[in-house]
């Protein structure tokens, strides 16, 4: 994009979707934002963007960002004939959603015909992340395209090129499996350690120089779960959801996923339990419950 003001269409303005709107706005951009959610579209306007009606609206713009649930939402979305008639040729869609990566190309294809780029460029760090601009933005597409897309979206946090169209979605659903996979033999083995009378914090400060170090032990067990406060911003059912597109990927391409549709299976336990809103830390709360039923 030119080092210009870019008008951008942001659309999904949910947890993660409004910060990263509004540091776009602080950027110098000009954002006009959709979301169902009145309250959502407000917050924006207080951040100094346009809220606007419908997601058509927010469509008519060179560069077009999309922060949604899942491929489904997405491809809702783009299919709307309003919505279809206001993305121009030579615009550019940015999926920052979840969404799933053989699904990704597809739709890559279909926007493609009409002149309208897809890049794929879904977000590690959670709300916190977003509202410092310390995202990890994992794109996929053709590189004239990214390099393009790069200068708005470095406003957002570190932008790593994954591969071609689809290998952000791709890499972004593996992340979370082995996330989701690491969160859980963290929590097993944590809660065993304090059962045992081990002091949690000397525990954590040990694995952390240790190999059994993950994003787990040195993030989520110091910041969310030992305080009490299970609020890092990305909830249990998103982590789940993402851990079934990154088995159906492995297993797509050939690889039998074990250990990963066992996790899959322990998560969906937990999902069925807590509440619907409840954050992915959750589940170490969960465990620890569970086994103290027993």
């Amino acid at each position: 994009m030119p080092e210009s003001p870019v008008r951008i269409g942001f659309i999904g303005l949910g947890r993660m979707g409004t910060p990263m709107a509004g540091r776009l706005i602080a950027g110098g951009h000009e954002v006009l934002g959709f979301d169902l959610a009145e309250a959502a579209r407000e917050q924006l306007a207080r951040a100094g963007g346009q809220p606007v009606g419908t997601a058509a609206e927010a469509a008519a713009a060179e560069l077009v960002i999309l922060m949604l649930p899942d491929s489904g939402v997405v491809e809702a979305v783009l299919g709307d004939a309003a919505v279809a008639t206001a993305l121009a040729a030579g615009s550019v869609v940015i999926d920052m959603s979840s969404s799933e990566p053989l699904r990704t190309r597809a739709l890559a294809e279909e926007l493609g015909a009409r002149g309208i780029a897809l890049v794929d460029a879904p977000v590690s760090g959670g709300v916190r992340g977003a509202e410092e601009g310390r995202l990890t933005i994992m794109v996929g597409g053709e590189d004239e395209v990214v390099a393009r897309v790069e200068p708005v979206l470095a406003l957002l946090g570190r932008v790593v090129r994954a591969g071609g169209i689809g290998a952000g979605h791709a890499v972004k659903a593996l992340n979370n499996l082995m996330s989701a996979t690491h969160l859980w033999a963290t929590s097993e083995a944590m809660i065993a350690g304090q059962r045992f009378g081990l002091d949690p914090e000397v525990v954590l400060s040990i694995v952390n120089g240790s190999s059994g170090r993950s994003g787990s032990t040195d993030n989520k067990w110091p910041n969310f779960i030992l305080p009490g406060s299970y609020d890092s911003g990305f909830g249990l059912r998103l982590m789940l959801k993402d851990m079934r597109i990154a088995t159906r990927l492995a297993e797509a391409v050939g690889v039998t996923p074990a250990l990963g549709l066992q996790a899959v299976e322990h998560w969906a336990a937990a999902a069925e339990e807590l509440d619907p809103a409840a954050d992915h830390t959750e589940i170490a709360r969960w465990i620890d419950q569970r086994d103290s039923s027993h």
